[in-house]
């Protein structure tokens, strides 16, 4: 049984990504695991990076993006408040990572994910509780 995991925007967009297949297959594996044991969470943050990378980068149609984000939207979604950008500000200083990264760090801490799967940040380092696991690895 898959524990609760956050999943990053890097994660969702491979799932839809064609010009590596293994990484989509890994990624669309990870996206039905957690929507099956409704184990999965992510954040407006992420919402909104999936939307804009995957109209930009992978050229989906808007509405078919759009469908993508309705489907999305049915994982826990953590809204970040104000005192989670306070938050994220001290772990990017305190951590040294990059402010959008610690926001999605705060956002998994808050969704109550032990795990929060992504390609960019290091593999194996925790984080306020949170453990990054790179699922491509």
């Amino acid at each position: 049984m898959p524990v609760r995991s956050f999943l990053d925007t890097n994660v969702l967009v491979y799932a839809d990504d064609r010009q590596d297949t293994a990484k989509q297959r890994r990624a669309v594996e990870l996206f039905n695991e957690h929507r099956r044991a409704r184990t999965g969470v992510v954040s407006m943050q992420v919402l909104q990076e999936y939307f804009v990378t995957a109209t930009r980068k992978l050229q989906i149609d808007a509405r078919d993006a759009r469908r993508k984000v309705e489907l999305l939207s049915r994982f826990d979604v953590v809204v970040p408040e104000a005192n989670d950008v306070i938050a994220a500000i001290d772990l990017h200083r305190l951590h040294g990572i990059s402010f959008w990264d610690a926001m999605i760090v705060r956002s998994a801490k808050q969704g109550g994910c032990s795990v929060l799967l992504s390609e960019d940040m290091q593999n194996a380092r925790e984080i306020d509780g949170v453990r990054i696991v790179n699922p491509f690895k």
